[in-house]
């Protein structure tokens, strides 16, 4: 008897020195939404016939900028519109990264409306016909009006969230038809646009708001969207090479300058403006939506140019949500597929809408579900959750390490600043799943139910 306690008592201390994992679960049918579970799961040595995801971090991939939305200017209106205290609350659960709050750490921006404000505008809006080559009516009231003052207070949570600002269009007067829907930007005000984009960072910089990069133009190749411009790739290398790269040179901007921002059906488009030495040169790196091709296409603009970066910067959920659908394509392809394709950020599309999906522009998105949809309630849709599983955990330059897919076990790996390991982890099947995480010559057991997420840390 005392024998047999002896070895109970030593298997316990051999399992409690062991190291533990954490995990958080959502489950497709709703039944938990990013709950962290109440076991922790030992790592222990043991040869088993499950399959199995060998967790590898002698072997790095791209450091990470973070996870997030974009605060479109719909969004930034209706948080505007809360008590103070609700919005506060609100905020806090977001930004901040303690007890069950998500730490959002990247968000993007419209620079003037995008097609989620509830009007169309520039800094710099004429009657027909004037123009104002010099800006001298380049303007940010349209954004202090709410955009400006709840950034302020994101960034009093969170001080070191990087920013994203995307342009919609110029103003109409630099474009060839005159108007915020379609058009292209005249060759002639190249050099006047340029300095709008500086003027806009170094105004924002004057708020207190530091753009880290910019993309030249929101979905390029997709003129009928209201705002929005064409610009076919030999047009935006034309004006970054001319123009945007020299200007912001001059003006010492350090903000980063991103290409393209469109589907990825379209690698040859950022390959062919990078493969312009004149071009390349100011080009941090290439922005990507998935409303069209495969992630895995971003592949092949990384191998082309492995020194330049990546990005996925929107993706957006059609109202009325598919919970499941949506949670399981979302995390598969852009949670897990972008980084495993070597983006540094993962961009949900807009972080809030009412119950109606407004507000949008006339000829804008009028189906955008919101990660948040803010009425008398405030509900989490999809997009909430989806991002919940990486941002709260993989945190700002965290670095990508290797793990390998197995059965219809997709996931993505990180190795956090402070040491710690991430494995986000979706079982595809309807069935469900207990498999092996190998880490270190180690590994623990798990079982996922079947069309659900876990995010393991340890």
């Amino acid at each position: 008897m005392k024998k047999m306690q002896s070895i109970v008592l030593l298997l316990w201390a051999l399992t409690s020195q062991a190291q533990q994992a954490e995990y958080w679960l959502t489950k497709a049918d709703k039944s938990v939404l990013f709950q962290k579970q109440p076991e922790k799961l030992s790592f222990v040595t043991t040869t088993n016939t499950l399959p199995s995801i060998y967790v590898d971090d002698t072997k790095t991939f791209q450091q990470m900028d973070g996870f997030g939305y974009t605060l479109t200017g719909g969004s930034a209106q209706l948080l505007a519109a809360m008590k103070p205290t609700e919005r506060a609350k609100l905020l806090k659960e977001i930004f901040a990264t303690d007890q069950n709050n998500i730490g959002v750490s990247y968000l993007r921006i419209s620079i003037g409306a995008s097609d989620l404000s509830d009007h169309v505008f520039t800094y710099n809006d004429l009657p027909a016909g004037q123009t104002d080559p010099t800006l001298t009516k380049f303007t940010l009231a349209e954004e202090k009006k709410e955009l400006i003052p709840v950034l302020k207070e994101i960034l009093a949570i969170a001080p070191s969230l990087k920013i994203l600002g995307s342009p919609w269009t110029p103003p109409a007067w630099m474009k060839t038809n005159a108007a915020s829907k379609g058009g292209s930007l005249k060759p002639e005000f190249y050099d006047v646009y340029a300095g709008y984009l500086v003027k806009y960072i170094q105004e924002m910089q004057k708020e207190g708001i530091r753009i880290d990069a910019m993309t030249v133009q929101n979905e390029p190749l997709h003129p009928g969207n209201n705002p929005s411009l064409l610009m076919p790739q030999d047009e935006q290398a034309a004006f970054i090479k001319k123009s945007l790269g020299p200007v912001f040179r001059k003006a010492k901007i350090a903000t980063k300058i991103l290409i393209y921002d469109h589907n990825a059906d379209r690698p040859d488009y950022p390959i062919s403006i990078l493969n312009d030495p004149e071009a390349r040169q100011y080009i941090d790196g290439s922005a990507f939506h998935l409303y069209g091709g495969s992630v895995e296409s971003l592949r092949d603009v990384h191998e082309a140019h492995p020194d330049k970066n990546l990005y996925f910067t929107e993706q957006w959920i059609g109202a009325p949500a598919n919970f499941g659908g949506d949670l399981m394509w979302h995390l598969k392809n852009l949670v897990i597929g972008a980084p495993r394709n070597w983006c540094k950020t993962v961009l949900e599309w807009n972080l809030a809408a009412d119950t109606q999906q407004k507000p949008y522009t006339e000829g804008g998105c009028t189906a955008c579900l919101g990660a948040l949809t803010i009425g008398e309630t405030i509900v989490r849709n999809p997009a909430y959750y989806i991002i919940a599983h990486a941002s709260k955990f993989v945190r700002p330059n965290s670095v990508r390490i290797a793990s390998n897919v197995t059965m219809s076990l997709s996931n993505v790996a990180f190795k956090t600043p402070d040491g710690k390991t991430v494995l986000i982890v979706i079982n595809e099947s309807d069935k469900p799943m207990t498999f092996n995480v190998r880490h270190k010559n180690k590994q623990i057991m798990p079982t996922l139910e079947g069309k659900s997420v876990a995010t393991f840390v340890w």
